[in-house]
């Protein structure tokens, strides 16, 4: 069977599971009210920075039995639009199986979407979710898309087939897009650019996002995940969005000179 090793574990979050659930205690809100979402924006940077967004983040979802997690492929291996469809991951908290009848389900209706593991092999803005997923839902399947260069028609076309092939399997699903917000920019000049992306997210307008960020040249890593996952949900229904939190580097560091972003949002 197919089984994806941990390739950040140790680097972007702790290496061993004692020492991933301490520091998830510090990031997390346990006594937050929880509730099911249609989709999040989820950041992806090393815990130091982004994990306490990361952890109020899913502090506030009822993780399902499915979640999709789509990412930006910063890696370059692999097909475009790469799914890893059989197999399991395999994190110092243990392991996570693949959905794979969702997987090919989504590949039977997205033409351009590939099984491909490479893609997933090396990269770390997937995996950081995953022990914080597995923090609220030990035993959830996961559903991994890696993207790359898709267009915004494709994006509608991958978000439209991922919302009937949630249908078509009848389990509740969550679907988080990974993304960083603006890179190495001043504190101010990153606030008033994610203003500009956020403010379309929170209309649930996935072509203004996708047109937001290429027109105003944002350096949001993860807009085409983003741009999915709202055309997913406004698919499946979602009748709004929330940014439950923005901070940025400078708020570890203390240099606001050159920061780089990071926002955290459900869609319901």
């Amino acid at each position: 069977m197919n089984k994806r090793r941990p390739a950040v574990a140790g680097q972007f979050y702790p290496g061993s599971a004692r020492e991933i659930e301490a520091q998830i205690a510090r990031l997390v809100d346990e006594g937050a009210a929880r509730e099911k979402v249609i989709g999040a924006l989820a950041p992806h940077a090393g815990w130091m920075y982004s994990g306490r967004a990361a952890g109020l983040l899913y502090s506030r979802i009822e993780i399902p039995e499915t979640v999709v997690v789509m990412c930006p492929n910063h890696r370059g291996l692999g097909a475009d639009a790469a799914v890893m469809a059989e197999g399991s991951w395999e994190l110092p908290t243990g392991e996570v199986q693949l959905d794979g009848a969702l997987a090919r389900a989504i590949m039977a209706r997205c033409g351009f979407l590939r099984d491909d593991a490479r893609a997933h092999q090396n990269e770390h803005s997937l995996e950081v979710q995953v022990p914080l997923l597995q923090h609220f839902r030990p035993d959830f399947k996961l559903t991994p898309i890696s993207l790359s260069r898709v267009s915004l028609e494709e994006c509608e076309e991958l978000g439209r087939a991922i919302a009937d092939a949630v249908e078509e399997q009848g389990r509740e699903t969550l679907v988080v897009a990974s993304s960083d917000m603006t890179h190495f920019e001043s504190a101010p000049a990153a606030k008033k650019k994610d203003g500009l992306a956020l403010e379309r997210l929170t209309a649930l307008d996935p072509a203004g996002l996708y047109n937001t960020v290429m027109k105003n040249r944002i350096s949001m890593c993860g807009v085409i995940p983003a741009t999915i996952m709202l055309y997913y949900a406004l698919a499946r229904g979602a009748s709004m969005a929330e940014v439950i939190d923005y901070r940025n580097s400078g708020d570890v560091t203390g240099d606001y000179s050159d920061v780089v972003a990071y926002a955290a949002a459900i869609v319901k």
